[in-house]
């Protein structure tokens, strides 16, 4: 579905704490005479953006536009900015202060970083400057799609411009998303998206919320209502998101097979999610696409921003789009919900599809709006109809599935059952054929009414293969 992502018309604007990364990587081999530390013979010299330049780096690198509004020094660190911001085509406006370029070194010998130097001078705006960066946002905000706050806590960012920008954009009908410092969210409120990680949500609410699904529900939804949200969207780092909407959350797993380093992972969620909603993507699959470019920079050391390559082949999702990962479907089926649509669901092995499953699933469809087909995974048909079956793969049962109009999602699972299936989606209707007893369906407890169809008589898939086999 996403193997041609293409980002080239999507435009972001971010405001925020602008910072200069310097890293020298070098080699270790004795202790220094004048105190116990290590000397590090440097070998090689990197700069990079940090702070709000790090979504900067990940929306350039996703082959987007990106425009940033910050702040810089009197000092040599701001060229360098301001050459790599000039490097990656990235238009700016950049407040010069009378402060030092916020800058971090690093020093990193034999892959271990041995220590980090911070300059920095936290100095609130003053009014003359607030009004300048007020004339940025308005010079800029007709040329993006979406608006980012990347506040790192370092004075770029106060109540008055940030309500400033979450009001100018609600005029201009676009999304403001908020990576969040502190826990002061007043200037946030009204936002479209807010993005904290697990302790960030914590600080905020002065308590420790356990990386538990339930705690991060109850409390979620309690700071999403506080702030006037459409959405809070929790990073979890290993267990991955979740997402808080008026009446759904759902909970979006990782999909990093190992974690290195989370550095940056942040910024790569708000930057991709950003780019992903500018061009046209809608939440759900915005979110799907975040998540999974998470995944990829824990697997990197240090900040290292996502590629768009990267992201292409690390999205193991179908091309057809009406065949989803459970994951991404209960996003989606949120958005229906939001929309007043009433979701119908299914399920079945439909190996060799005939006649039969066609008028049953027209007859499901005119129950609702949107029909969700479950279908038993190759394993799981050989456990309940025997070692010759599946006749057909589950990936050719499901495209056949997907290729009828009156189907809207198929989703593949692998247990006997599809009870954990219609938990998570919670249907409105659940629809089985003729042939089973209402107390004897699965997971009916979970939808709001359960339905059963007849079917035609005479059309049978065990019929058919019997039929083709005495021939």
């Amino acid at each position: 579905m996403f193997d041609k992502l293409d980002f080239s018309n999507a435009s972001v604007l971010v405001l925020g704490d602008l910072m200069l990364d310097k890293y020298y990587f070098g080699n270790v081999n004795r202790i220094s005479p004048e105190a116990p530390v290590p000397v590090v013979k440097v070998n090689r010299e990197e700069y990079t953006l940090g702070g709000a330049g790090n979504v900067v780096n990940n929306i350039i690198n996703l082959k987007a536009k990106a425009y940033m509004i910050g702040a810089v020094g009197e000092d040599s660190n701001k060229s360098v900015i301001k050459q790599l911001l000039d490097e990656k085509q990235v238009k700016y406006h950049l407040l010069e202060r009378d402060l030092p370029t916020i800058t971090k070194i690093r020093v990193v010998g034999e892959h271990q970083q041995i220590v980090r130097i911070d300059f920095e001078e936290i100095k609130h705006l003053e009014q003359e400057e607030i009004e300048r960066v007020k004339e940025y946002i308005l010079t800029l905000i007709n040329k993006v799609d979406c608006l980012v706050i990347s506040d790192y806590g370092k004075g770029m960012v106060n109540f008055e411009l940030s309500q400033f920008v979450i009001n100018q954009a609600r005029e201009k009908n676009l999304p403001v998303i908020v990576d969040p410092k502190g826990n002061d969210w007043s200037k946030y409120k009204g936002a479209t998206i807010i993005t904290p990680n697990l302790k960030e949500l914590s600080d905020l609410l002065k308590i420790e919320i356990r990386n538990d699904d339930k705690e991060i529900e109850t409390y979620g939804q309690e700071v999403r209502e506080k702030y006037n949200l459409k959405y809070l969207l929790v990073t979890r780092s290993e267990k991955g998101m979740s997402l808080i909407a008026e009446n759904e959350v759902h909970h979006i797993r990782s999909e990093a097979k190992e974690v290195y380093d989370v550095s940056g992972a942040g910024d790569t969620v708000v930057a991709t999610l950003a780019t992903a909603i500018s061009a046209g993507i809608n939440i759900s699959d915005a979110i799907k696409i975040a998540n999974t470019a998470a995944g990829i920079v824990v697997r990197k050391i240090g900040t290292a921003p996502i590629t768009l390559d990267e992201l292409k082949n690390a999205l193991k999702v179908y091309r057809n789009r009406k065949l989803r990962h459970l994951q991404d479907l209960i996003v989606e089926i949120a958005m229906l919900r939001e929309k007043g649509k009433k979701i119908v669901f299914t399920n079945g092995c439909f190996d060799i599809l005939h006649r039969g499953h066609i008028e049953y699933l027209k007859k499901a469809k005119e129950l609702g709006d949107v029909l969700i087909v479950g279908l038993n995974s190759d394993d799981s048909v050989k456990r309940i109809k025997g070692k010759d079956r599946p006749i057909n793969r589950q990936e050719d049962r499901a495209e056949l599935l997907a290729s009828l109009e009156f189907v809207d999602y198929v989703v593949i699972f692998d247990e006997d059952t599809p009870y954990n299936l219609i938990k998570e989606i919670k249907p409105h209707v659940l629809v089985k054929g003729g042939d089973y007893k209402l107390e004897e369906i699965v997971g009916r407890e979970f939808a709001k009414k359960t339905i059963t169809l007849p079917f035609i008589e005479g059309y049978s898939t065990t019929f058919l293969i019997e039929k083709m086999r005495n021939r």
